[in-house]
């Protein structure tokens, strides 16, 4: 636990009966974070995640979640309006920065935030752009591509080490949760006994969320996503699926090309940036990220 002698900020660790804070918060951004999303990023680091609270009132937040002992992504790094510009941003942030040790940092900010991260030594790696649509339901092709499956019926294992190639880490805790939280609907592709795609869809409060949605082919991305868009309005029950979102790196053109193709339109885009290093992520094989909260 820090304090801020001069402001009389405390910042302190969150656990799970803090994540409304960061819920509501996030949400009156825009960022529209699902109702299982809290369980999952606490699972994969419960000291992750940060609030500065003057008194009893919460005035600031930061999360930095590690994965292993080479890679932390930072989210949420939010200030309640009526305290801004004071300083319990920076300090807040300050205090996260210290869970990361030496690891390289990841996050997606916001554009117009990024010059003050590269004072924190972020560089830039790319763009992602937000895609957001009412999709039209359609029924998966019964061609001669590859199967698509239940995630549930695919080894964990096998989701992970696909995983592993497209993501700056291992996150076998994280994947675990995400795949079984409540509401979200995850299929994978597989074709000749290899994975050769996986996706998971969530509910949540303004638009469903893909993410992540990684393949080896555009044609294999695109039916893994009407998959998901179609187990989404069958778990609806009336056979219609809800305003969907993507999130898709800029340097993938097929991805774009996806999202443009099933009639969502760009609505927000952030900055990914690195304090370093990364290992070699198959960006390629990348159509839609994982969240912007958690990488």
């Amino acid at each position: 636990m820090d304090r801020d002698e001069t402001t009389e900020l405390e910042i302190v660790r969150a656990g799970a009966a803090d994540w409304p804070v960061f819920e509501s918060w996030a949400a009156g951004e825009g960022w529209n974070p699902g109702p299982a999303d809290g369980g999952c990023f606490l699972a994969q680091d419960p000291d992750g995640f940060f609030l500065g609270r003057i008194g009893d009132r919460p005035v600031s937040a930061v999360s930095v979640v590690n994965y292993g002992d080479t890679f932390s992504f930072l989210g949420f790094y939010l200030v309640h309006p009526d305290f801004r510009g004071r300083g319990h941003g920076y300090a807040t942030w300050q205090a996260g920065l210290k869970h990361a040790g030496d690891r390289v940092i990841g996050l997606d900010g916001v554009l117009e935030q990024q010059d003050n991260y590269r004072r924190s030594g972020f560089q830039l790696a790319h763009r992602n752009i937000r895609y957001v649509g009412a999709v039209e339901t359609e029924a998966p092709s019964t061609g001669n591509g590859p199967k698509i499956l239940p995630a549930g019926e695919i080894a964990q294992s096998t989701i992970q080490a696909y995983d592993s190639r497209r993501f700056p880490a291992e996150r076998p805790v994280f994947l675990a949760r995400w795949l079984a939280a409540p509401g979200h609907i995850g299929y994978g592709a597989v074709s000749d006994g290899e994975l050769v795609g996986y996706g998971v869809i969530r509910p949540a409060p303004s638009f469903a969320k893909i993410g992540p949605l990684f393949a080896d082919t555009p044609e294999i991305a695109d039916e893994l996503f009407r998959t998901l868009v179609s187990g989404l309005a069958a778990a609806n029950g009336d056979g219609t699926a809800a305003e969907v979102a993507l999130d898709v790196p800029e340097l993938n053109p097929q991805a774009v090309a996806l999202a443009e193709r099933h009639g969502m339109k760009p609505s927000f885009e952030t900055a990914r940036m690195y304090t370093g290093p990364v290992r070699d992520i198959n960006l390629v094989t990348v159509y839609g990220i994982t969240s912007f909260e958690l990488g």
